[in-house]
């Protein structure tokens, strides 16, 4: 039988270093965790984005980024696209690569998809921001659309975000479903801390107790992120509810709190979508809704620094 061994006095703790004084310590947003680089401290100036002869953030006027879910067919996407830019949208949206939460839907046309987008850009002459998934993809994702989002999935994939923070192209960070607002922005603090100061946040709702909506839309976020940080925050009204039917209503709610624009899921032909067809609006009620929304003169004060 083995002899125990013997048991060793414990070391003594070693003691704590001086204090750092409050002068030299980094400063840090308020929102708990260090983010530096995206917090009103580090910049109390409004972050512009610029996407080709599109500006978002910095008190211009809140922009419209219309299309759909995603890119399904050539007619599909150049409808939408000439319907979303007669309307008055700024931008055009649409998935090429969709991270689906069933391996057996839709997931998207991939490289064929990428190319109907910039077809479709060319032809409406609106810039387009669409979804990359991985590292891998980044420069194919970046060679056909001007902005490059990351989803709610992937809001801390970071070898994504540090990949992204080296590319040349403004950045869309959506929130993620269960993400606390800080976050969200140490998210975009790799973004910036990587050398990539075109970013802009995307609050697309949360994931609460309740059923009835898809998400819960967090309107206090907005409002809280603008105090937070300087970096421009839009609304996706549609996977925030889930319900075509509550779209206009959100969208004139997020514009309300000081949101610098919205996203929002338009189709040909909803009820026929390949995927999330019950919150896309119809063409016709996408143009009713920009005849709603208010003009840049009418933008609400929010007592943000512009």
């Amino acid at each position: 039988m083995l002899p125990e061994p013997a048991l060793e006095a414990a070391p003594e703790p070693a003691s704590d270093p001086a204090p750092t004084p409050a002068a030299e310590r980094p400063r840090r947003c308020r929102a708990a965790p260090p983010c530096l680089l995206a917090s009103r401290q580090a910049r109390a100036e409004a972050t512009v984005v610029r996407v080709r002869h599109v500006t978002i953030g910095g008190g211009a006027p809140p922009v419209v980024i219309a299309g759909p879910c995603s890119v399904e067919s050539r007619e599909q996407l150049l409808a939408t696209a000439a319907a979303a830019a007669a309307a008055g949208a700024a931008m055009l949206r649409g998935g090429a690569y969709k991270p689906r939460t069933s391996p057996y839907d839709f997931q998207g046309l991939g490289r064929d998809g990428l190319r109907l987008l910039r077809e479709a850009s060319e032809a409406s002459g609106l810039p387009v921001v669409t979804e990359v998934m991985s590292p891998e993809e980044v420069e194919l994702v970046a060679d056909h659309a001007d902005m490059l989002q990351v989803g709610a999935r992937n809001m801390q994939n970071f070898p994504l975000l540090r990949r992204l923070a080296r590319c040349a192209r403004p950045i869309l960070l959506k929130r993620g479903v269960s993400a606390t607002l800080a976050e969200w922005l140490l998210a975009a603090e790799y973004l910036l801390a990587g050398g990539n100061s075109q970013v802009a946040l995307c609050e697309r709702g949360i994931r609460t107790f309740d059923s009835e909506m898809r998400n819960t839309l967090d309107i206090a976020a907005v409002a809280r992120v603008r105090e937070l940080s300087h970096l421009p925050v839009l609304v996706d009204p549609s996977h925030a509810t889930g319900r075509r039917s509550l779209v206009p209503a959100v969208s004139r709610a997020a514009l309300a709190v000081g949101a610098d624009g919205l996203l929002i899921e338009v189709h040909p032909d909803p009820d026929h979508a390949l995927s999330d067809g019950p919150q896309s609006l119809t063409l016709e009620g996408f143009d009713e809704l920009m005849r709603t929304l208010p003009g840049p003169r009418e933008r609400p004060a929010t007592g943000i620094r512009k």
